[in-house]
């Protein structure tokens, strides 16, 4: 929708703000996968129960519902499928739907059988408010092993109309409908449509379609479930679009096989929800489909749109619908971590990441054909992490840990803390030391060029930080070395790095993984990789507050410099990034969602402050960025101007500031 205002920029932003956070979506489209309680060919209680449960969905906000394969009548009706009175009582049933569900603001997809010039078809009927939007046929009919389907039904394949008459009204007819309102473009296959190895969806989504909903009646088995949970997760990844599945449940026959009111619904590979399965009664499986997300992935993924050239496809019909505007409130939950994952799966994700690293660093060194591995060790996070990638690279290499030259560097904010934590972790892992300090190198320095060492600023502590890298490179040369860089992703997106300081190595291990999965990461290694004496050493490294140490500690040796203080949390900035560099989400959708993750942690106000902060950084500090070493992608984002990031330094935050300044 174009708006055309009248005024200066700040008054539009700030009434558009305003509007966005309180008035829409957010890019969400609530949906749901209904199973009702049937009744094999009693189309009037079915009509009732569908009904039921439209009201339900409707009234906790749902705009998409999708009900099983044949809902109207039941799909285990057999060969009373060829009964004109049970046609003609399925027909009766959805006008009677019709009807009473005509107030309703929800799009709703009902399965039934219907008679086309002497075939029948197994259709899924598209209604809103009162109106037949379009009839979706069946195009693959199992006709295998429990299913025998062509017994009754006709494919779309052999049907030739593209309009029926159906209650009265005059309808589309096709395997190629696109229902499109202002939220959301969707289409519709049914059951063993996704089966078949090019299913419609696929060309359904080339042509637009941002969710598939597929109605089903699928029968339980031995690992079955497992399998359709794959095949939903893939068909929604590979097609980049929602996909909501429903299928037939409790009150189908149970003469040979039993329906278990499977339903789930899928986001680009990921479950968001899933039934309660062998239910007794009716169900509704709720969440909300990010469309916003699935239209950005689209526009990144130059292989979905390549597919388009290769439709040999009718040309869809678009069918307008209307889906009043309304607050959706979020059933699905965001976590506060997106970078780490839970359960289970946190130990292989911990090990495959560990792995890359390794293995990114072992190619590097063998190319060079270096004989040392140089770092420097600061008994903090991100160069312990560093450290340990260093050890396993060499273990895997069946070469001595003296390979590594580990180089402490204290300096003018070094605490007994760190330090002592350093010398330990270094001569707990066997590798070679060495000490070096930078306090008289850097008040030569300051004499040289003028500095009051009294003077705590930014000279002062990036005087420091280059010095460190200086010794790195310097002792490198001197032992035909690979300085091994250290620092992380949240760094590299907030410039938290003294340009050709800390920012410079001949290889960045660390570089694609964020500040909260480091922490994650140096635990994992402490219970997987490392010596007993060492786990103890690598938990209080962890305990350690972050900090560069480049000023003096307090009158009690602690830590006085900590960067969370400076520039705010990292779980929040990690949050931000992750959801602005990933999926490409504005500060208001940002806000949003922090508020919700992070709500009894952190205000509305802190929120909004670090927000602004993270995008002020992050544009201006992309000169950086641009000139990074080499270092292994470990994930789905990195910064690397050779990789997934290219953006000018000179880029204008402005944008984004202004409509974060906006936020009420």
């Amino acid at each position: 929708m174009l708006v055309v205002c009248k005024g200066n920029k700040s008054n539009y932003i700030s009434y558009f703000c305003t509007q966005n956070f309180f008035n829409m979506n957010y890019g969400f489209v609530k949906v749901a996968a209904a199973t009702p309680v049937v009744k094999v060919a009693d189309c009037k209680s079915n009509a009732l129960q569908i009904e039921n449960l439209m009201a339900i969905a409707e009234g906790k906000g749902v705009q998409i519902t999708i009900f099983p394969e044949l809902s109207i009548t039941g799909y285990t009706c057999g060969d009373l499928f060829a009964q004109q009175l049970l046609l003609e009582d399925a027909e009766v049933a959805l006008m009677q739907i019709l009807s009473n569900t005509r107030q309703l603001n929800i799009t709703a997809i009902l399965g039934m059988p219907l008679y086309i010039n002497s075939v029948l078809i197994n259709a899924a009927v598209v209604i809103n408010r009162g109106r037949i939007l379009g009839i979706a046929p069946k195009t693959y009919l199992p006709n295998y092993k429990e299913f025998y389907e062509q017994r009754w039904f006709t494919s779309s394949v052999n049907i030739s109309e593209e309009n029926i008459r159906l209650c009265g009204q005059c309808c589309p007819l096709g395997t190629n409908l696109l229902f499109e309102s202002s939220d959301v473009t969707f289409g519709v296959e049914i059951c063993e449509d996704l089966w078949s190895v090019i299913p419609p969806s696929c060309t359904l989504a080339l042509q637009g379609a941002e969710i598939i909903f597929n109605m089903s009646a699928d029968n339980e088995g031995i690992g079955k479930n497992g399998y359709v949970h794959s095949l939903v997760s893939q068909q929604s990844a590979r097609c980049l679009s929602g996909y909501v599945f429903s299928s037939a449940g409790f009150g189908e026959s149970t003469t040979d096989v039993v329906f278990a009111s499977n339903a789930m619904i899928y986001e680009n590979g990921s479950l968001l929800a899933a039934s309660k399965r062998f239910s007794l009664k009716e169900q509704l499986t709720i969440s909300e489909i990010d469309v916003e997300r699935l239209r950005m992935e689209r526009r990144l993924n130059m292989t979905f749109s390549a597919n388009k050239g290769n439709i040999h496809a009718k040309t869809p019909i678009r069918i307008p619908f209307e889906s009043k505007q309304r607050d959706i409130e979020l059933t699905r939950t965001f976590p506060t971590l997106p970078f780490v994952p839970t359960g289970h799966e946190l130990d292989e994700r911990c090990e495959e990441i560990f792995s890359i690293q390794v293995a990114g660093l072992i190619q590097r060194y063998m190319h060079t054909k270096v004989k040392t591995l140089v770092i420097g060790i600061s008994g903090g996070l991100d160069s312990t992490l560093a450290l340990l990638v260093c050890v396993k690279a060499m273990d895997k290499l069946e070469l001595s840990r003296k390979n590594i030259l580990g180089i402490t560097m204290p300096g003018f904010g070094t605490t007994d803390r760190t330090y002592n934590n350093a010398l330990q972790l270094m001569k707990g892992l066997g590798i070679s030391m060495r000490e070096i300090s930078i306090k008289e190198a850097c008040i030569q320095h300051f004499k040289d060029i003028g500095h009051d060492i009294n003077v705590h600023d930014v000279t002062y502590e990036n005087s420091q930080a280059r010095e460190r890298t200086q010794i790195l490179m310097d002792i490198a040369n001197q032992t035909n070395g690979l300085v091994v860089g250290t620092g992380d992703l949240s760094e590299l997106a907030l410039g938290w790095a003294t340009y050709n300081g800390d920012h410079m190595s001949m290889y960045s291990v660390n570089a694609s993984i964020p500040k909260t999965l480091v922490q994650y990461l140096v635990k994992w290694v402490a219970g997987h990789e490392v010596e007993e004496t060492s786990k103890n050493l690598l938990h209080d490294i962890v305990d350690t507050p972050i900090s560069p140490e480049l000023v003096p500690a307090n009158e009690n040796g602690e830590i006085e410099q900590k960067t969370e203080d400076l520039v705010g949390p990292y779980e929040l900035h990690d949050f931000f990034m992750f959801y602005f560099l990933r999926y490409g989400y504005r500060p208001t959708k940002i806000y949003y969602l922090a508020i919700r993750s992070f709500r009894g942690k952190y205000n509305e106000e802190t929120i909004k402050k670090w927000l602004y902060t993270f995008f002020r950084r992050f544009f201006s500090q992309q000169f950086k960025r641009s000139c990074l070493p080499d270092g292994p992608k470990v994930g789905s984002i990195t910064l690397s101007p050779r990789g997934d990031w290219r953006m000018p330094s000179d880029a204008s935050a402005a944008g984004w500031l202004d409509e974060i300044e906006s936020i009420p």
